[in-house]
């Protein structure tokens, strides 16, 4: 990763500081297909406030956010296709989805999805067990 000053770049952003210029590799672990990929972040951290390493640390926990929560919704509840869009409802049903994976992992499931097939088994009973009202 290589930080930049916004006026290297000539960065027309009135609070920005400091830009930093990230390159991914990756390997399909699949396929082994590589890929390469350039983002840039800007902040309104000046480099003494947030280095080099800094910047790497919490980029990476933004991806284990992403793919402990956001991934999980999508891929386990297929948010992502939901057709609820009007009102509060988007926000009220991001909000149960978050909860179901809570309570999945507090009750020891690391699979989400088998988690969720495992309480559908017996759905007048399991879903009230795992939030203890039964």
């Amino acid at each position: 990763m290589q930080a930049l000053t916004v006026t290297d770049l000539r960065v027309d952003f009135p609070h920005a500081a400091q830009v930093a210029k990230v390159v991914r590799h990756r390997t399909d672990t699949k396929t082994g297909k590589q890929s390469r990929e350039t983002v840039y972040v800007i902040t309104d951290l000046t480099s003494r406030q947030a280095s080099p390493e800094r910047i790497a640390t919490t980029l990476r926990a933004h991806w284990v956010i992403e793919n402990r929560l956001h991934f999980v919704r999508d891929t386990a509840f297929r948010e992502d296709a939901s057709t609820i869009r009007t009102g509060h409802s988007p926000e009220n049903m991001a909000t149960l989805r978050s909860f179901a994976i809570n309570q999945l992992r507090t009750a020891g499931h690391t699979n989400i999805a088998a988690g969720l097939r495992t309480t559908a088994l017996h759905p007048y009973e399991r879903p009230l067990a795992l939030i203890e009202l039964n």
